[in-house]
This record gives structure tokens, sequence and C-alpha cells, in this order.
């Protein structure tokens, strides 16, 4: 991956975590799926998650790392949805 490209790919996903917190309950259909219960506290912290995340991915020394931390996030994420159908 370019430097570029991690800054770009890094700030939209920080820019998305943050966008949880600008206009929650955009997102609450979607925490819905995975957090039946507490959806707005989910929210948040899906926002923070992906903020840090997305930033680790914007710094060249974090890149692999915040790589990572995304991996682990969605795989996390995926299981919740498929475990609550």
């Amino acid at each position: 991956m370019s430097a570029r490209t991690g800054q770009v790919l890094g700030l939209t996903i920080a820019a998305t975590g943050l966008a949880h917190f600008a206009a929650p309950a955009a997102f609450e259909s979607v925490t819905r799926m995975a957090f039946a219960d507490d959806v707005r506290n989910w929210t948040y912290r899906n926002g923070a998650t992906e903020l840090a995340i997305g930033l680790a991915i914007a710094a060249r020394p974090t890149r692999k790392a915040g790589a990572a931390g995304l991996a682990v996030y969605a795989g996390w994420l995926a299981k919740r949805v498929l475990s609550r159908r």
C-alpha cells in the first residue's frame, strides 16, 4: 500500500468513526444487527474503535498494526452479526 493510499484509507475510516458521534442515528440500524441491546452505546463504541483504527492506518509507523486491528475488528463484527441470525 502506498503512503498516500494508507493516509486516504485511514482518514476515511477515521472520518466514519467521527460520524458515529456527529450523527449516531444514521448508524443505529446497522449497529442493531450486531448489538440489539444498548444500540446507542455500541454506536459510540464502534465509532471510537473506527476512529482509532483509521488514525493508526493513516500514520506510517502504525499502519501495519492498524491494518491488523481492522482485520480483527471486521471479523469480530461479522461474527456478532452472524451469531444473531
